[in-house]
């Protein structure tokens, strides 16, 4: 399993901002960040799968 960060995930659809991230995450569209410590990351796949569901 592979975790990403924010800036990662970020990057990884589009250049997205953080606000944008989070309104995806509170409407169910990307899946909530797992808290290791004080850090946020997210499971890669888990975003991918996603990714292809809102692509279609």
């Amino acid at each position: 399993m592979n975790y990403i960060t924010l800036s990662q995930l970020s990057d990884k659809i589009g250049g997205r901002a953080r606000s944008s991230i989070y309104r995806d995450i509170e409407s169910g569209r990307l899946p909530k960040p797992i808290k290791f410590g004080s850090r946020l990351y997210w499971d890669e796949a888990a975003i991918d799968a996603a990714i292809q569901s809102i692509a279609g």
